[in-house]
């Protein structure tokens, strides 16, 4: 047995390290051990799942729209003059409908960065807006969370709006608004109006026309997206349910999949990758009591599923899905893109396991790459502060160290963008990051990176000390090797939190 155990233990130290070379945007990482043996099911979104949008075109083709919506109605025309700029919104924002400003918060509500239309605001600045530089994120009348890949141009419209209100002579700069002779508008109005025109782009369908009369400028074709979903049905079931209606999907699932066949072969229909099809899920109402369900059309297209007919659905519930095909919530891997609609729900009321899609994940790990030398500048100050406090309790550490942080701090996060990351804020991780953790069994970039494991593969989450809070030192791999390496050092180091910042991967 102790033989045994050695000859297994080399083995895995010798695929670890020649997984040492697989690319970051190829990998899949980890919040908790999940073994693909045991998924009997795969389920797919399609908006920003399988079906991946050009960035930054997609986002501001929403933004224009709704920017010449904003102007039909009545907002001024020289709001036109305004361009999506893709270097400043995040997602996980919060909008404070009250004084009108953008906050990047952590996972209790404590600020990191706000910004009132494009200004940032600073220190003093901050406390007279927020006393405790901190917000009860749990009220939702006030604090709007955007969390979505589609809010990206909506949070830039909304910069775009109170940076024109507040630079404009004809309006007066009050508190919670602006005032033009006896017309007041308000912050919480003119969200109010930002959402309505984003509502007004997807329910008429003019977002869906302009994607689909434009399909090679907006949509990536991803020609291992058929072998990926080939693979799956080899060993297991799979379902699409997407919030987009019967005739986009129809449409972008035709350009994904059948336009992907090779020139002489046979033409086989996007509809064949699926065992079960529903549209106009209404997610995340899906995986709670759902809606009436509809048959869109039912193909006989694989005779040997247990489903001799294949079901195109519309609305409906998780549950649904569970019976038609047979399965319980624990054998299905759900893989979506929003965090609280896809991930977050059918995690908490139906047990899935879940795979979350983080496409700027790609950009996260790169320029965690490229600023190596950033994190290794802030751990050493960070260690520093960490023994000046142990060795001189009561001491005030030199101003130009706590001056070097903020230093550090602003020029890692400005590599990211005028928001910074998605997942920290210099050593400090995001609302989105804490949720990321909490919610997604698995994350990556795309769920293309599925096709670089075998679908026997167990992904292992890092064992954790329970005695003394440790610092972990992860390497990610692919392939046939376990998914991470640790160590735990033997004194706890708090202070080295931004040290780990690619989590179970990027996040611990």
């Amino acid at each position: 047995i102790a033989c045994a155990q050695t000859t297994h233990l080399f083995l895995l130290m010798r695929l670890q390290t020649s997984a040492e070379f697989v690319m970051f945007d190829h990998r899949v990482f980890v919040n908790r051990s999940l073994t693909l043996e045991n998924i009997k099911c795969y389920g797919f979104d399609m908006d920003y799942t399988l079906a991946t949008y050009k960035s930054p075109d997609y986002e501001s083709l929403g933004f224009e729209l709704m920017r010449d919506r904003m102007v039909s109605v009545g907002y001024p025309h020289e709001l036109l003059r305004y361009t999506y700029d893709p270097s400043f919104p995040t997602r996980g924002l919060v909008i404070d409908t009250i004084y009108g400003n953008l906050l990047k918060v952590d996972a209790n509500g404590n600020i990191l960065v706000c910004s009132h239309g494009f200004h940032f605001l600073k220190g003093d600045q901050i406390h007279s807006y927020y006393p405790n530089k901190f917000i009860q994120r749990d009220d939702t009348d006030r604090f709007y969370i955007l969390n979505t890949l589609f809010n990206l141009s909506e949070t830039y419209l909304y910069a775009c709006l109170v940076d024109f209100f507040t630079r404009c002579t004809r309006y007066t700069n009050l508190l919670k608004g602006y005032q033009h002779g006896d017309l007041f508008m308000s912050f919480r109005s003119m969200f109010q109006d930002v959402r309505d025109a984003m509502d007004f782009i997807h329910d008429t369908g003019v977002l869906k026309e302009q994607t689909i009369k434009n399909l090679d400028k907006y949509l990536s074709r991803d020609p291992q997206l058929p072998q990926l979903l080939t693979r799956i049905k080899e060993i297991a079931k799979v379902f699409l349910a997407t919030n987009s209606d019967y005739n986009y999907t129809e449409a972008i699932m035709t350009y994904l999949l059948e336009h992907n066949n090779k020139p002489g072969s046979e033409i086989k229909s996007w509809r064949s990758f699926f065992d079960l099809i529903v549209v106009d899920t209404r997610k995340p109402l899906f995986f709670a009591e759902g809606t009436v369900l509809r048959q869109v059309l039912t193909l006989r297209l694989n005779p040997t599923c247990m489903l001799a007919d294949l079901c195109f659905l519309a609305a409906g519930s998780s549950d649904i899905v569970c019976d038609l095909l047979d399965v319980k919530g624990k054998d299905i891997l759900y893989i979506g893109d929003h965090i609280f609609g896809d991930i977050l729900k059918s995690k908490k009321r139906q047990g899935w396991k879940t795979f979350l899609v983080v496409p700027e994940l790609a950009k996260e790990l790169q320029v965690w790459e490229e600023k190596k030398n950033l994190f290794e500048e802030m751990k050493h100050l960070e260690s520093f502060l960490a023994e000046f406090y142990k060795l001189c309790p009561g001491c005030v550490a030199d101003v130009p160290v706590g001056l070097c942080l903020q230093v550090l701090t602003y020029r890692l996060d400005m590599s990211y963008g005028q928001m910074g990351s998605l997942l920290r804020s210099g050593s400090r991780q995001t609302l989105f990051a804490s949720q990321l953790m909490r919610y997604a069994d698995l994350y990556s970039s795309t769920c293309i990176n599925l096709l670089h494991y075998p679908f026997n593969y167990l992904f292992m989450a890092p064992p954790t000390c329970t005695q003394r809070p440790p610092v972990f030192f992860h390497s990610f791999h692919s392939g046939h090797s376990s998914s991470h390496s640790f160590r735990c050092l033997t004194r706890p180091l708090p202070t080295l939190l931004h040290q780990s910042s690619l989590s179970p991967t990027i996040l611990s």
